[in-house]
């Protein structure tokens, strides 16, 4: 099959969507948890979190045009404070069922039964369920004229993880964590190690 950019713009919205979203592979799930100035808690699943940088430690993620009721950014740009939480095969359908529209009073804490959890007095929820939080302060937008979407750039505040899953030298053991990933729109797996290799020099190249 060969498929053109002709060809894309062409296609039925939907399996467009489909093709584009799983056309680069599998995806991060990640909660995002936020809290509006009126005391209202948000939380939603992502597929977009990326990493920007260990020195110093920033953390990045898409958000979709903001022409409509965007509740994750609105709160991240009023309070400068949100949590990114790890999606586990345990509770992966209470992390989709978050996609759905909900009414800006309601927290989809409580409507997707996920558990609303506050430590060490960081300002934003985290997902209680999840054994891998990051506590994180806004730090800048980089709007994306070509669609109209966001980079959104944060810096890592707090990090609550379960002390088996850290190795020795800083690895972590995602599938003990049992995290699932995301291809396409609605498709959840959950990751295989094959292997850890050495640092790639040229002179370890394969033969």
């Amino acid at each position: 099959m060969v498929i053109t950019n002709n060809d894309l713009l062409d296609m039925d919205q939907r399996y467009r969507g489909n093709l584009i979203n799983a056309i680069h592979g599998f995806k991060s799930a990640n909660l995002i948890a936020t809290v509006s100035k009126n005391g209202v808690s948000n939380v939603a699943l992502f597929s977009s979190v990326i990493h920007l940088g260990a020195n110093p430690p920033l953390i990045g993620f898409i958000q979709r045009p903001v022409n409509v009721q965007r509740d994750t950014y609105e709160n991240i740009i009023a309070t400068g404070s949100y949590t990114i939480n790890h999606v586990h095969s345990s509770f992966y359908p209470n992390a989709h069922a978050t996609s759905a529209r909900f009414d800006k009073s309601v927290s989809e804490f409580k409507a997707c039964k996920l558990t609303e959890e506050y430590l060490e007095n960081f300002p934003a929820p985290y997902v209680g369920e999840s054994m891998i939080k990051i506590g994180m302060t806004y730090e800048a937008s980089y709007p994306i004229p070509l669609n109209n979407t966001i980079l959104i750039a944060g810096s890592v505040q707090v990090i609550h993880i379960n002390d088996n899953l850290v190795a020795d030298d800083g690895d972590i053991n995602l599938n003990q964590a049992n995290d699932v990933c995301i291809s396409g729109l609605y498709t959840y797996h959950k990751p295989v190690k094959l292997a850890k290799l050495p640092y790639a020099k040229a002179i370890n190249t394969p033969t």
